[in-house]
């Protein structure tokens, strides 16, 4: 069971993300422009999906470099797809409404459902449903309960979300499977390359702090900032924060770089509360992110399901004057509660 559910159940969801790649790839043969760029690459990716488990490094990070050489030189196009009519968009919406959203809130809820179901990490033979440190519920049990409690791999929890999601939106919207493939294609084919860029950023915020690249900064910046200003070791850790977001897509990636550089010596040691600034200092992130087309998933994806004419600044357009204010706000937040 222990094997199910850490090896076998993540990798049979990648698997079926390699099977949409493909499914991809097959419709991009038909492509009149770019035809065999657009191929490779969504073969790639499949491959890279199911395979990555067994194929040594080297060779993923050998495929992910022809990707993107193939993003860079325009070989990675969108196909041409049937649209639906006006009148089919408009009877379509009148007769499904605001059922639409179910499938998409779904994600969300199964989602944050599973991440309080929990296994004993030795069998996971037992079942918990841990609601805090405090209180936990004994689901069931099949076998042995010893070993520490473990989280549900983050791959499980959100392929079973998005396999719900996926029956509920069938039940709702009761398509044809030629209907389902084709739009599928359509909106991976939207998406493009930008699919890529939560992983490769996530995993280059371990490079830069494999790195030493938050010590590096420290230095930087011990070198501009006062000894023992808080307000100006906070302004700066918030900003940093935020610019580092913007350039790297991801605040999960900028934390632990800034948070070691900056927010260690210039903020929690001149006596800030290291609960209060990391949960600041991560939201902080997120303003950046607001205002950066390297999230793509927040800020591109939706300008191209839209398909909004500024494919590119629509959305962050608009994020734009609540991402500045939020910033002053977190420097004062900051600085109030954690001092």
């Amino acid at each position: 069971m222990l094997d199910f559910l850490s090896v076998y159940l993540p990798e049979f969801f990648y698997v079926l993300c390699a099977f949409v790649s493909f499914d991809t790839a097959y419709r991009a043969t038909k492509n009149e422009e770019a035809r065999v760029g657009t191929t490779l690459f969504w073969a790639l990716l499949g491959i890279t999906f199911m395979f990555g488990k067994i194929i040594p490094n080297v060779v993923t990070g050998a495929i992910l470099v022809v990707m993107g050489c193939l993003t860079a030189t325009k070989q990675v196009r969108m196909g041409a797809f049937v649209e639906a009519t006006p009148e089919f968009r408009q009877a379509s919406s009148e007769k499904i409404g605001n059922k639409i959203f179910i499938p998409a809130v779904s994600i969300g809820v199964m989602a944050l459902i599973l991440s309080l179901i929990q296994y004993n990490a030795d069998t996971a033979e037992t079942f918990f449903l841990k609601l805090s440190d405090f209180f936990t519920i004994k689901l069931f049990s099949f076998g042995s309960s010893s070993g520490a409690v473990t989280a549900l791999d983050g791959a499980v929890m959100t392929g079973l979300a998005c396999v719900v999601a996926l029956i509920l939106a069938i039940a709702i919207c009761k398509p044809k499977l030629s209907e389902t493939r084709s739009d599928t294609s359509k909106l991976l084919m939207q998406v493009g390359a930008s699919c890529l860029l939560p992983q490769l950023l996530g995993a280059l915020g371990s490079v830069f702090n494999a790195a030493g690249v938050g010590d590096v900064i420290s230095k930087i910046i011990s070198n501009v900032v006062p000894s023992g200003n808080v307000f100006i070791g906070v302004v700066v850790y918030v900003l940093g924060m935020v610019i580092f977001t913007m350039i790297m897509g991801n605040a999960f990636a900028a934390f632990t770089v800034i948070t070691i550089g900056i927010g260690i010596p210039f903020v929690i040691n001149q006596g800030g509360d290291p609960s209060v600034v990391a949960a600041l200092g991560m939201t902080a992130g997120y303003c950046g992110t607001l205002m950066t087309p390297m999230a793509a998933n927040f800020n591109i994806v939706p300008c191209a399901v839209l398909e909004t004419r500024d494919q590119k600044w629509a959305v962050i357009k608009s994020q734009l004057p609540i991402a500045l204010l939020m910033i002053v706000i977190h420097i004062i937040l900051m600085l109030v509660l954690a001092f």
